[in-house]
């Protein structure tokens, strides 16, 4: 296994994303702005933004596009696509 490989698997372990925290990505990925998805949600702009920057840490991230390809790589997708449905 090359070192690229363990450090993958090693991160799909560790991250951990919170209920909210997948509802607000899944939401995100469907391309709904931060106001949209606090409306959906019924919260501040300003808390979906919170959540934000704390998905986009875990996930070693900078904005929406990454972390869709991260997801996309670790296989977290299906997780986040049921975010919404499941809420």
């Amino acid at each position: 296994m090359a070192a690229d490989d363990r450090s993958e698997a090693r991160d799909e372990r560790t991250i951990s994303l919170t209920k909210r925290e997948i509802e607000v990505l899944s939401l995100v990925l469907e391309g709904k702005s931060s106001r949209e998805v606090a409306e959906a949600l019924f919260c501040s702009k300003r808390t979906v933004d919170f959540h934000l920057a704390r998905i986009y840490g875990k996930l070693q991230v900078t904005n929406r596009v990454q972390a869709m390809r991260r997801i996309t790589v670790l296989g977290l997708l299906d997780l986040v696509s049921d975010g919404v449905s499941s809420a």
